[in-house]
């Protein structure tokens, strides 16, 4: 059903709908995206509708999260399609409110989740944990959702906001929802308008990495340096790629693993694909 949604930039704005919304025994689901959305932003959309009585997406992007000034500059921003988009999917509401709204001047709070956001992405990208879960705790605050959705393809933030709403008795459910890929495997993003036609091929070498994992997992292999080895090989045969890091984790508290004996396990991977940083994971058993 496609409707145009009502744009709401102010956070007093957005919770006293929110709350009118609630008062009258509506379901309130919140989508967070920074924009530039795509089919795996749609799958999110469509599930949290289908769960809520009111859906609200949020735009924002987020300079708290990003290391690079240069990475923030040229993040693709697409305004109007992506609000074509959210009126094709029936979404109620776009919350996009503006920076100076978010972080007013004297701004100087943040939040944290101490250890799972020390390792994987963490370790590469410091201060990038406490920017996402300082802006999704506002974008919470002021949505005030009883359900919030957000892709398993960044699955480290995923289990990080999950220990956050927990850790903080928010009291909303946040649901993981299926990595959606390319009809060759890969995992949508934002970024990858950013690869030519060749880095765009040189990026399957992260699904192929992955899947070499699983199949070794399905034949028995349950040791970590074994299946490590078998995925880095992989991507690292494919020229003009760079790993960051590829682990084997608990699913849950993303602790790295020495064999996935009694455990259920995640294979997680950051590549550079020539100046593109890319990230996917797989469950292995």
């Amino acid at each position: 059903m496609s409707q145009t949604p009502l744009v709401i930039t102010n956070p007093q704005d957005m919770r006293q709908y929110s709350a009118a919304a609630r008062a009258a025994g509506q379901r309130v689901g919140l989508v967070p995206t920074m924009g530039a959305l795509h089919q795996g932003h749609l799958s999110l959309l469509e599930y949290t509708a289908q769960h809520s009585g009111r859906l609200v997406v949020s735009i924002f992007v987020n300079p708290l999260q990003f290391n690079q000034q240069s990475d923030l500059d040229n993040y693709p921003r697409t305004w109007e399609r992506d609000l074509e988009l959210c009126a094709g999917q029936g979404t109620h509401v776009v919350y996009a409110p503006g920076v100076g709204d978010m972080y007013p001047q004297g701004f100087q709070t943040t939040v944290s989740v101490a250890q799972m956001t020390q390792g994987l992405c963490g370790a590469y990208r410091p201060g990038h944990f406490d920017g996402v879960t300082t802006v999704v705790l506002k974008l919470f605050n002021a949505v005030m959702p009883h359900l919030a959705a957000f892709g398993d393809k960044d699955y480290q933030q995923l289990q990080v906001i999950k220990r956050m709403a927990a850790d903080l008795d928010l009291g909303l459910e946040v649901v993981g929802r299926p990595t959606v890929r390319e009809s060759d495997g890969l995992a949508m993003s934002s970024r990858n308008v950013r690869l030519s036609p060749a880095e765009r091929q040189q990026a399957l070498c992260l699904w192929r990495g992955l899947n070499r994992a699983r199949s070794l997992t399905r034949a028995g292999e349950t040791q970590t340096p074994a299946l490590l080895e078998a995925a880095r090989a992989e991507i690292a045969a494919t020229p003009g790629t760079k790993i960051e890091y590829v682990e084997i984790v608990d699913s849950t508290t993303l602790e790295p693993l020495a064999s996935l004996d009694g455990h259920r396990a995640r294979m997680v991977m950051a590549v550079w694909v020539g100046g593109t940083r890319l990230i996917d994971n797989m469950a292995l058993n």
